[in-house]
């Protein structure tokens, strides 16, 4: 496993393979630099509100329907330059501009850059081999104050690991809950299979 650095990026991107790493659009060539990318914060948000349930629930039932998770956001939407603020304690789900589609045998971390981290604004999250999507971003402030952000801002970067063994994002029988995504999409922990199974554990 190793870092790949910038040359390596510009091949990857100006190679006509249509396996190879693919990041569109690019605004500017300083967004590459040495070993990262730094991406941009795009247009649309989902931002958590307060309800008159207490809490979110994920421990699904089989059959018994429950308050979907998408119903603790708003959807909003801000153009390219416009502000968009965030409030202390306040989760926002975000995407990048950018459509990043990775080889197989490449996986990218995504971190804040250190100016939004030091607003308070931590992002860290990783994207596997064969990811397509726009990269999402989940924002929580943990200052004190409101942050106001930018739309088009390059709020986070992306570094590439490549891997000796080909992993597949897409495996038959491992459906990927959040590939191709375009837009703030919110969690799908109540999807995930393991809730049914415990919640038919014997209750001591």
């Amino acid at each position: 496993m190793g870092l790949i650095t910038r040359n390596e990026i510009l091949d990857s991107l100006s190679s006509n393979d249509p396996d190879s790493l693919f990041i569109d659009p690019l605004l500017e060539n300083s967004q590459i630099g040495n070993v990262t990318v730094d991406l941009r914060l795009g247009y649309d948000f989902m931002v958590s509100i307060l309800t008159r349930k207490p809490s979110i629930d994920i421990g699904v039932t089989e059959n018994i329907p429950h308050r979907a998770i998408g119903s603790y956001f708003q959807e909003t939407r801000r153009e390219i330059g416009e502000k968009f603020v965030v409030y202390p304690n306040q989760v926002v789900l975000a995407t990048t501009i950018e459509y990043v589609s990775l080889p197989k045998e490449i996986y990218g971390d995504v971190i804040s850059r250190s100016s939004y981290t030091r607003l308070g604004l931590p992002i860290n999250t990783m994207i596997q081999p064969g990811f397509r999507g726009c990269v999402p971003i989940e924002l929580f402030n943990h200052g004190n104050s409101p942050v106001e952000l930018v739309v088009g801002c390059r709020i986070c970067q992306i570094r590439f690991f490549k891997i000796e063994n080909n992993e597949t994002y897409l495996q038959e029988g491992n459906p990927r809950k959040y590939f191709g995504n375009t837009r703030p999409t919110v969690s799908a922990a109540d999807y995930d299979p393991e809730l049914i199974k415990l919640n038919k554990l014997p209750k001591s």
